[in-house]
């Protein structure tokens, strides 16, 4: 909720069109230098009115262009030159994904399927008793669309092996459906008050994330992973996720150059950015519990700041939530592997999926 994975397919706002036709630029000018193909077709766009051009432009076509732009690369020679959440990250094979960027310039691991033994991060953090909170909202109409299906996808692929405790925020706590558990899994049920916008859903759970923080989870759990309901488990999502301060690539906007990225411009808001390091998405957020919590205050410090203006941030908390990761950089950033759309079709760099969105629909589930 409260992100780029709310908006309804077609729908386009002024902001996006400008957006759009700037990466139609950038990519017929990158690929199209090498296919004369692209080259002839590039002209033809460039022909036609706006208008059109925007409605090519939010088609599969394009979004298989874009996965041809090339990612930065990472330059280190080897994983123990990484700022290492822990000792397993020292084992990561950097070289192993030429194709996609496998770190940040800070240091940090981008973490891609063939760059990691999972049974070493298994074996490391059973060792070292680690333990997984993870938080989900389901206010409405959300809990009958999404949340069975969410929370037994999860019971098959999230941190299997791990401690994990489910906290379930609902307005109607008697409908969550029961779900058969492993072994060292529970879940809670927390009720919260239903709000009259969705948008103001989205952005207050992050006061509601550190308040259970503080009195709950800081006592029984090292880690918190902060999810999106409308999401489906399909993969191993497991303890190589694992990290101090953890961040997700957005999958609409990984290949991309930051000068497209949909940050904040508003200078009246708390979340405003010029530039930053990547687009991240909020759906999936978490890190050790005290760096979540930190997160969750800061953004709701920027929404209730920006209340207080009488502004909005464009994208509600998740445009907070780049301003704060932009601030202060994530030790771990998970790849689109983590949140996968299939709208966006065929990737060569996607080896595999481990979560994806799930279908939406806004029309019936959305409190106006």
């Amino acid at each position: 909720m409260g992100r780029q994975s709310d908006v309804p397919l077609g729908f386009v706002t002024p902001g996006d069109a400008r957006c759009l036709t700037s990466t139609a630029r950038l990519v017929f000018t990158c690929v199209g230098a090498s296919i004369n193909v692209q080259k002839i077709f590039f002209k033809c766009v460039l022909s036609i009115p706006i208008t059109l051009s925007v409605i090519y432009l939010i088609g599969p076509s394009l979004r298989i262009l874009i996965g041809l732009l090339p990612m930065n690369k990472c330059t280190l020679e080897s994983a123990e030159m990484l700022v290492l959440d822990n000792v397993v990250d020292a084992s990561l094979d950097l070289g192993s994904r030429p194709d996609v960027q496998t770190c940040t310039s800070w240091k940090a691991p981008v973490i891609w399927e063939g760059m990691f033994d999972p049974d070493l991060y298994d074996r490391k953090h059973k060792k070292e008793g680690s333990s997984v909170a993870l938080t989900v909202f389901a206010v409405g109409r959300y809990l009958d669309a999404y949340l069975g299906t969410f929370l037994n996808s999860s019971e098959q692929h999230f941190m299997s092996g791990l401690p994990v405790t489910y906290y379930v925020f609902t307005d109607v706590p008697e409908k969550v459906p029961d779900v058969k558990l492993a072994s060292q899994r529970t879940l809670k049920v927390i009720k919260v008050e239903r709000s009259s916008r969705w948008q103001d859903i989205s952005m207050m759970r992050m006061k509601t994330i550190s308040d259970v923080i503080e009195t709950d989870i800081r006592h029984r759990c090292t880690h918190v992973f902060c999810f999106d309901v409308d999401q489906v488990f399909t993969g191993r999502f497991g303890s190589e996720a694992l990290g101090d301060s953890v961040a997700l690539l957005h999958a609409h906007y990984y290949h991309l150059p930051a000068r497209l990225f949909t940050y904040d411009r508003n200078q009246e808001s708390q979340a405003y950015m010029e530039t930053g390091d990547f687009y991240y998405h909020a759906a999936i957020f978490g890190g050790s519990w005290k760096s979540v919590k930190a997160l969750a205050d800061a953004c709701y410090r920027g929404i209730v700041e920006d209340k207080r203006n009488n502004v909005e941030a464009l994208w509600h908390d998740e445009s907070h939530l780049n301003k704060y990761m932009w601030l202060h950089k994530p030790s771990r950033v998970l790849s689109p592997e983590y949140c996968w759309d299939t709208s966006i079709g065929y990737r060569s760099d996607i080896k595999v999926t481990r979560v994806l969105w799930a279908p939406k629909h806004y029309d019936r589930l959305r409190t106006r």
